[in-house]
């Protein structure tokens, strides 16, 4: 059997310490965090920094390597610094020197880097290992170029490398979010299946509770199943909590695809033991003939400003749209006329908070509001190219009329300057899959005695 404690969903979200020395007293076999994800956006993977607070990061990782001292096992973390790129690795990496100095420790850490070198990638595009996942187009080797930061996500096999090698620490680049729980109960026997499931479903910590920010869960892991037993008080698994999770975040709610294979749950069974725990039969893992690493990519997409106005009167809220569209047409029309642009330099857009800014055209429902905030975004190749166009826009978000005959109306602003300087921003580029011949061809893993120096 194995044990695998879970403090969190991500390191910098907080967790239960009570519920973490429970988690110690069932003497796990291994500490397991995942850092991030994707779910914030491109910025943090295009730049190589975390999203999460420094001071909250070193806190919470502190206890647990704390934690991991006084339970003898290895702790490790997953996409380290939210993005798992390198120079959040080394982020993290510092933190822990940090804390080890602190508390007069010393420790084995192993860094396992996911970063992709343009060049290496441009060489399995060429020689037909880089596959698109639907619907991500074709990509070039100039495109692979223009990427500040390019990572793979390591599966177990990563992970197992770094845990073959002792450390007490491990602090790795972009993984799957499963990796860091399915690994050890694989280099031990466990069931496959098993292992794959009940990490997906530990993944994000009590998310597959009743009580899902209560964080702490234990996953104990055998021959032929896994149990998930939330340790904070309140927080109970179900066999609906369970199941349900493997709909977080995947599109199937039987199959997820992991490195190496994939997870087919079809046949799995979900049994209540008591009120609190879940045990998980007939979880099937299925190899696949390649070994396939996904990839992800991110570019700068141009410089960006926005801007804030807030409508309450009444035919303006009940106008928006073609307020909006009506102000876009004639800022894009005064820019390209006294700026000498084309469309294609540059973009301008009008949201309507509280109406459909997440859906656009997709929204289906209306309602009543009182208010509406309508947000400008500009976004141009120069930070100069920006500062024109959303000056340009000011005036139109303060005082534009629905008529040309009626009077000026004034709206709210509400801070000064309008215009929020964004800086650069990024978008994701790359949705793909790369085989490797060899799962560690793309990795990096060395070993560091902290602290020193």
């Amino acid at each position: 059997m194995t044990r695998v404690l879970v403090p969190s969903g991500a390191l910098g979200l907080g967790y239960d310490a009570d519920a973490l020395e429970r988690g110690l007293a069932a003497r796990p076999d291994i500490i397991a965090i995942d850092g991030g994800s994707t779910d914030s956006g491109p910025s943090y993977l295009g730049r190589g920094v975390s999203k999460y607070s420094r001071a909250s990061t070193k806190v919470e990782w502190r206890g647990l390597i704390e934690a991991r001292a006084r339970a003898g096992v290895p702790l490790v973390i997953g996409t380290a610094g939210t993005c798992g790129a390198g120079t959040a690795v080394d982020w993290l990496v510092e933190i822990t020197r940090e804390i080890l100095t602190d508390l007069g420790q010393e420790a084995t850490v192993a860094v396992l880097k996911s970063d992709q070198p343009g060049a290496r990638v441009a060489s399995a595009l060429a020689e037909g290992r880089v596959t698109p996942l639907h619907p991500a187009p074709d990509i070039s080797e100039a495109l692979l170029a223009e990427c500040s930061n390019i990572v793979a996500l390591a599966g177990a096999e990563q992970i197992a490398a770094a845990i073959e090698t002792g450390a007490d620490i491990i602090i790795a680049g972009r993984t799957t979010d499963t990796a860091i729980i399915a690994a050890l109960p694989l280099m031990r026997g466990d069931h496959a299946g098993a292992a794959w499931h009940g990490a997906k479903v530990g993944e994000c910590g009590a998310l597959c509770a009743t009580n899902p920010q209560s964080g702490v869960i234990l996953v104990e892991f055998d021959s032929e199943s896994f149990t998930v037993t939330p340790l904070a008080d309140g927080a109970n698994a179900t066999p609906h909590t369970v199941y349900a999770h493997m709909l977080y975040e995947n599109s199937d709610p039987f199959i997820l695809y992991e490195p190496g294979g994939h997870l087919d749950v079809t046949g799995a069974d979900y049994a209540a033991l008591d009120e609190r725990r879940v045990r998980v039969t007939g979880s099937e893992w299925v190899p696949s003939p390649a070994y396939t690493v996904k990839l992800e990519g991110a570019r700068r997409a141009g410089f960006q400003s926005v801007l804030l106005t807030l409508l309450r009167d009444r035919r303006y809220v009940e106008n928006a749209e073609a307020w909006c569209a009506d102000i876009v047409a004639k800022c894009r029309a005064k820019a390209q006329e006294r700026l000498g642009l084309t469309e294609a330099d540059y973009d301008l857009e009008l949201r309507i908070i509280g109406r459909n800014a997440t859906l656009g055209a997709l929204e289906n429902r209306t309602n009543g509001a009182v208010e509406l905030g309508v947000m400008g975004l500009v976004t141009a190749k120069t930070p100069d190219m920006v500062d024109e166009i959303a000056k340009m826009l000011n005036p139109y978000l303060l005082h534009h009329p629905l008529t040309r005959d009626e009077e000026q109306p004034t709206f709210a602003f509400p801070f000064s300057p309008a215009e929020v300087e964004r800086g650069e921003i990024y978008e994701f580029c790359l949705n793909h899959v790369m085989e490797l011949r060899d799962p560690m061809e793309a990795f990096e893993l060395t070993t560091l005695s902290l602290p020193h120096g």
